[in-house]
């Protein structure tokens, strides 16, 4: 932060946080005095300047905050990053100047319109690498997972490695097999925490998924890899999978509406505090609507289902020795 003048953090934190959202694909909902987001409906922003998200407001950094504090969470950014994109939105930019005496960096406003006006991007999926060595390197070494899940996963197509930072890609499809959504994990540990962000132009209504019309259940994660770790905990290659990619359940109605022969939905979400408030209330409302519900948890001291599988990997190597 001290590379930035009070004047240039003043702008940053100045700049319309509604925008900002939609900007990112998001869309804002109007409710009262403050904003909501539909894809997100624990999600509130006030005076258009600062957030709170509830479904993680137990959650250190991941509860609420600036716009900084926004692209952090929801952009996978850096402080720094955060702040040259919100003078760039803002429509400043930082320009060095050189002198005999001292380096100065000045900012030099931009010309400005009245209203930006906000033109959703393009959806498009990262280059592809050549292989996907990092990604089965990951996976495997730091998440615990099967080379056989995999291969079961790179092979339908619904994972890939990036050629650019080798990010892992996980597409989420239509049930005509459109690529409607995608999400991107980093495989390297930067500054203790690893990057990820959904591609821009991602349409939120749809979640990393697996569908097999001859199940009538579907069973419900918050994050892909998730999904994944309990497909290789319960061999289960059968069962309609979901990875939210959050906690509203947007991709849960679009998912039910384009596979009506769903009839019992298993949810799988956290094991922390909001996670278990979220399946109480999912559970509740689609109960309600006539489906059969059941909470499926992982293993009580862990997380989630990545977690459990990683105990359940470093068990068995135990009983090996």
């Amino acid at each position: 932060m001290e590379s930035f003048t009070h004047e240039e953090l003043q702008i940053a934190k100045s700049v319309d946080l509604v925008e900002v959202a939609r900007s990112l694909g998001y869309t804002p909902i109007k409710i009262g005095k403050y904003y909501s987001l539909k894809e997100m409906d624990s999600m509130r922003i006030y005076d258009r300047s600062h957030w709170c998200r509830f479904s993680r407001r137990y959650e250190k950094g991941e509860g609420g905050g600036s716009q900084i504090d926004f692209l952090k969470v929801f952009a996978g950014m850096d402080v720094k990053s955060a702040v040259f994109w919100l003078l760039d939105f803002a429509g400043y930019t930082k320009i060095s100047t050189e002198s005999y005496d001292k380096p100065k960096i000045t900012l030099r406003h931009q010309i400005k319109p009245q209203k930006r006006e906000t033109v959703k991007k393009e959806f498009c999926l990262p280059e592809p690498a050549y292989n996907n060595n990092y990604l089965y390197r990951y996976l495997q070494q730091d998440r615990g997972l099967s080379k056989e899940v995999i291969d079961y996963f790179v092979s339908r197509n619904l994972i890939y490695e990036s050629s650019k930072f080798h990010n892992i890609v996980f597409k989420g499809l239509d049930t005509s097999g459109q690529v409607r959504f995608a999400s991107m994990r980093g495989v390297f540990d930067k500054q203790g925490k690893r990057f990820r962000c959904d591609v821009t132009g991602s349409d939120k209504n749809y979640g990393f998924n697996i569908t097999n019309p001859d199940s009538d259940e579907l069973v419900v994660f918050e994050a892909a890899i998730d999904l994944m770790s309990y497909v290789d905990i319960y061999k289960d290659f059968e069962s309609n999978m979901l990875a939210l990619g959050m906690i509203s359940d947007g991709p849960l109605e679009r998912f039910l509406s384009e596979n009506p022969g769903i009839r019992k939905i298993s949810f799988g979400l956290d094991n922390d505090a909001p996670g278990r408030e979220a399946t109480k209330s999912l559970m509740e409302k689609y109960k309600k609507r006539g489906f059969r519900v059941r909470d499926m948890p992982s293993l009580d001291k862990c997380k989630d289902y990545n977690e459990w599988l990683i105990m359940l990997k470093q068990q068995k190597k135990n009983e090996c020795r």
